[in-house]
């Protein structure tokens, strides 16, 4: 799990420290838009040549465990 994990980095000089891909400049949040826009993995796969299918289930699973901490309302 933890090696699915090191596929998404942050670097505070790049994209904003936005998450992104393997130090790419493809945001989290990019690959995210696709999949909400329709696109399957095969088609963003074709429409980034440079990522891997681990690269989407990396941020699948990425944006699930940084949903999923309570929020607290005061």
């Amino acid at each position: 799990m933890s090696d699915i994990f090191a596929r998404i980095t942050v670097n505070p000089r790049q994209c904003g420290g936005r998450p992104c891909i393997r130090g790419m400049r493809i945001r989290v949040s990019d690959v995210l838009d696709l999949f909400v826009a329709g696109l399957s993995a095969e088609q963003i796969l074709e429409e980034m040549p440079h990522l891997e299918a681990d690269d989407l289930r990396a941020s699948l699973l990425y944006a699930s465990r940084k949903l999923n901490h309570p929020v607290l309302v005061a």
